[in-house]
């Protein structure tokens, strides 16, 4: 029962970094778009993109630590008294950016605007670096049960090479599912724009794959040896062959399927680190039955997880293809003047127009010309 609890965690930890890695690198290119004028579209596009699913990613991460601190307690006190503070700095840069999203459209000012913007950009950076950075101390062997809270157990070579990666793995996916998204909402522009990012960041990723391997040698010699044999290495060669498949895929004009298989790129690398760390929770100190709770716990928690498969993993499933088809797009300007007989002139920023060029003084943020009061 540990052996499928601790399945069950990895295959959680991966939702995480696909789901929520694909809203983390949304941010990172509201962060690198530019000022208020020239990133303009590209800023549309990320919110009209993000806003029907950004909250419900943060499922997959409630799912994790809860199948952490039930089935594997040892793991959890380990960790989060080793790597306190990246992992509360992640926490507070994941509260920061749901604020600074959630904030910075209704705000008139541009100040405001801009405030919010840049706290959510930020955060988008930092919460997966420290989070990319503490999986890099339990992956080096660093955060072993009684480490009391050190720099040593983060600040590593393994640590920080981890938290770059984490960044150019979710400015990937963004760059992808952003490309297919400019596509749906009729932005030609924005398609080639996110293209070349999604390109840049996929090369820019596997330069930071291979210097991990050859970091992981003398640094995390465990999972090195299982990113090189077995298991780990067949998924790492099959995270390789989505990266060129994806590229091949955003080459071609309809860049069809560009999703799946990035999500494959992030999936596969994730597992491969799992199953690199095999028999360990942390290597070489903390084994999968050494760190399980009690039978009673994990059995309550495999409940638990059959519950989430067959009511929540569908309904989570469903909204992804809602959104991903084009089901949940923001009210037109047509569908507010049918629910509402007072609206005439107000209108949703078009994305396939950017209209005219603004004077300095009429510069804004994002989300500028939305109606004040929509209909429900």
């Amino acid at each position: 029962m540990a052996a499928v609890i601790a399945v069950v965690l990895l295959l959680g930890v991966a939702a995480y970094a696909c789901a929520g890695g694909t809203d983390y690198g949304a941010g990172f290119w509201d962060l690198t778009a530019g000022g208020a004028e020239r990133g303009k579209r590209p800023r549309w596009l990320i919110d009209h993109a993000m806003a029907p699913v950004w909250e419900v990613n943060n499922v997959w991460l409630v799912f994790v630590l809860v199948i952490m601190w039930t089935g594997f307690p040892v793991l959890f006190q380990t960790v989060f008294s080793a790597m306190w503070l990246p992992l509360a700095l992640a926490a507070v840069g994941l509260v920061l950016r749901g604020a600074g999203f959630a904030l910075r459209k209704p705000l008139r000012r541009i100040a405001g605007r801009r405030l919010y913007g840049a706290v959510f950009a930020l955060a988008s950076l930092l919460t997966p670096f420290f989070l990319g950075a503490a999986v890099g101390g339990i992956a080096s062997g660093r955060a072993v049960p009684g480490t009391e809270a050190s720099a040593h157990a983060w600040a590593n070579p393994t640590s920080v090479l981890f938290g770059l990666i984490a960044i150019v793995a979710t400015a990937f996916l963004g760059a992808v599912f952003l490309t297919a998204d400019a596509a749906r909402f009729g932005a030609p522009d924005l398609v080639g724009y996110f293209r070349r990012r999604a390109l840049l960041s996929v090369v820019a990723l596997a330069v930071l794959a291979a210097i991990m391997l050859t970091v992981t040698r003398s640094d995390a010699p465990h999972v090195w040896h299982g990113l090189t044999h077995g298991v780990g290495l067949g998924l790492v060669v099959l995270a390789g062959v989505c990266s060129l498949a994806t590229g091949w895929l955003l080459l071609r004009r309809s860049g069809a399927w560009s999703r799946l298989t990035a999500v494959g790129v992030v999936a596969a690398a994730v597992l491969a680190w799992g199953a690199a760390q095999r028999p360990y929770l942390i290597p070489t100190s903390l084994t999968v039955a050494e760190g399980a709770g009690a039978p009673s716990s994990l059995r309550w928690v495999g409940l638990v997880t059959l519950v989430a498969v067959v009511l929540v993993c569908p309904a989570v499933a469903f909204l992804y293809w809602l959104d991903t088809h084009g089901e949940l797009e923001p009210l037109s300007g047509a569908d507010l003047q049918e629910a509402d007989g007072n609206v005439t002139d107000r209108q949703v920023p078009d994305l396939r127009n950017p209209g005219p060029r603004e004077t300095e003084g009429q510069r804004a943020e994002p989300g500028r010309g939305e109606p004040e009061n929509p209909a429900p």
